[in-house]
């Protein structure tokens, strides 16, 4: 039977699913991290289909997100995105920490996911932590730079005055430099990485995710072990078709 377990993992709340006969024991781990305004129990039916399979996933919620929600109004939220987005990079390695603390991983099998912002947090998180064995980015980007120059961009098109001024700006994109992994393939290491994304996305553009994938498959020496998948016609929302196209590959993988 599979089991929904509600944990803390240094105040970050958590949904662990796992095969409730082994809820104790070591096995691979897969967290996987929700996109902007949805919440951990929205990543329930692939994280039931990984546990299925053997593995121990974990939901976490981001900063101002379900259990976590403080009621911001929505553009206060909007400008707080890439906050979100370094605090669960820090909240990653506490959430791997506690689970190597309980010895939970089992040889060290642990792979890290999202979907959206949660695959923006995926792909930075491969700049940061080589303990990451196999990654899935789901209609997320790997250029974190050029989508906060398009997320700007829409905010001056719609007309809303941004409360930052030209020197945050340049301060912003400094940042996120160092959390692109379009601008670090060398950090890619040959691990398996997969990629989801709709082509008709029109909230984070397809090109960002296929076009890195058609550059960085030259980094692997086995291009198995990156792969992108498009469906054609799919908007900004992730289709059973490529949930269970993730799962699947994964199982190979980790």
């Amino acid at each position: 039977m599979i089991g929904i377990y509600r944990n803390t993992y240094k105040n970050v709340p958590v949904l662990t699913v796992v095969d409730s006969t082994k809820q104790d024991q070591p096995l691979p781990v897969f967290i996987y991290f929700h996109g902007f305004t949805s919440a951990k129990e929205h990543n329930l039916p692939q994280a039931y289909l990984l546990a299925q399979k053997g593995y121990r996933v974990i939901l976490p919620d981001s900063a101002h997100h379900g259990e976590r929600d403080e009621e911001l109004p929505k553009q206060e939220l909007n400008f707080k995105f890439w906050d979100i987005v370094y605090q669960n990079l820090k909240e990653l390695q506490d959430i791997k920490d506690e689970l190597d603390r309980q010895d939970l991983i089992k040889n060290r099998r642990i792979g890290v996911g999202g979907t959206s912002m949660g695959g923006i947090t995926t792909s930075a998180a491969l700049t940061m932590y080589p303990w990451i064995q196999a990654s899935a980015v789901m209609m997320g980007s790997p250029k974190p730079v050029e989508f906060a120059e398009k997320l700007i961009q829409d905010v001056e098109n719609s007309g809303i005055s941004l409360p930052l001024k030209e020197a945050d700006l340049d301060e912003l994109y400094r940042s996120l430099e160092g959390i692109d992994l379009s601008r670090q393939m060398d950090k890619l290491y040959g691990r398996p990485l997969f990629f989801w994304h709709g082509d008709a996305d029109p909230v984070v553009p397809f090109e960002h995710s296929y076009d890195f994938y058609n550059e960085a498959i030259d980094q692997y020496k086995n291009p198995e072990n990156i792969r992108f998948l498009r469906e054609v016609g799919r908007d900004h929302k992730v289709s059973r078709f490529a949930v269970l196209e993730m799962v699947n590959w994964l199982e190979l993988v980790l």
